[in-house]
């Protein structure tokens, strides 16, 4: 598969959200901003909300939602950026509001709202009822050798309500919807374990679940691979970036392995759909700072907003 660079130099970018007119706006989160790129090279900065900006979607008033990490630590070598553990200025797990045309940073929740603990939250995509789930990846410390157990949230866009669904959850990262609504599938990073869970009313799941917790088992591949975050098609295979082996696995809603894509970068972490035919993929390819675009076999999901 040929990709196209869309822009580089970008200091681990992942949550492309791609824009109507063109340009694709990806977070930075080693930088702790929020970027615009256009196609030929051309980068703006929309925000700079700090922290570790991590996951984003457009809510239905048009801003943007971000899960904020609140840092990682990181360490460069061999060309690659990469996280590692948890940032000497952490600064806290949140949920953010940010106007595109302003740059104005708002938090929407943060931890301690209505009881929830957010040490990381990770990525986001909303529902057709204008809330957004979101998966918190947590923290690993490794000066005081610990690590969160965390889970997958559901929040409403307006700041009036937050609760945790789903505990526990080891590092889930990428979250998406089937194109029904009635099915959220999780990707839980270092168990490299894509989970289904039926949703019942907004927010809601069953208590359906396999023997390795909460959710039904839906695919783990073999070998030296982990999972990061994820993206629909509009068929309902669930396209999720693969890290180690390096590419996109596309799994079908049935659990098989349709394909996998091969890229030539460690962190592939993310891939989003645009275009007119909803088949330009965008992915980001974090550990060497790019952004490319390549077109995918099938459409990718129309998003909420």
């Amino acid at each position: 598969m040929e990709f196209e660079l869309i822009a580089d130099g970008l200091r681990f970018p992942e949550a492309p959200v791609v824009m109507d007119d063109g340009s694709i706006i990806v977070v930075e989160i080693e930088q702790g901003r929020i970027t615009r790129c256009w196609p030929g090279g051309r980068k703006e900065v929309v925000a700079t909300p700090g922290g570790g900006p991590n996951g984003l979607a457009i809510g239905p008033d048009g801003k943007l939602y971000c899960c904020n990490n609140g840092g990682f630590h990181y360490v460069e070598a061999n060309g690659y950026l990469a996280p590692h553990g948890i940032a000497s200025d952490y600064s806290g797990g949140r949920i953010e509001r940010i106007d595109i045309a302003t740059g104005a940073v708002e938090i929407l929740y943060k931890s301690g709202d209505n009881g929830v603990v957010l040490r990381g939250p990770n990525d986001i995509m909303f529902d057709a009822h204008g809330g957004f789930w979101f998966t918190d990846h947590g923290k690993v410390d490794y000066e005081k050798r610990c690590h969160d157990v965390v889970g997958i949230f559901y929040a409403k866009a307006d700041g009036s309500f937050i609760e945790e669904v789903i505990f526990p959850s080891y590092n889930p990262n990428g979250v998406g919807l089937s194109p029904d609504g009635t099915k959220l599938y999780a990707a839980e990073t270092y168990t490299c374990r894509l989970t289904q869970f039926n949703i019942v009313a907004p927010g809601k799941v069953d208590d359906a679940a396999g023997p390795g917790g909460p959710g039904i088992p839906l695919y783990r591949p073999a070998g030296y691979k982990f999972f990061d975050s994820l993206a629909m098609e509009a068929n309902g295979n669930i396209c999720v970036a693969t890290i180690g082996e390096c590419g996109i696995s596309v799994i079908s809603p049935d659990g098989e392995l349709v394909e996998f894509v091969a890229t030539d970068d460690i962190f592939t972490t993310n891939i989003a759909f645009g275009g007119a035919d909803m088949r330009d993929a965008y992915l980001t390819l974090s550990g060497s700072g790019r952004l490319v675009k390549t077109r995918w076999a099938r459409p990718g999901l129309t998003l909420q907003y």
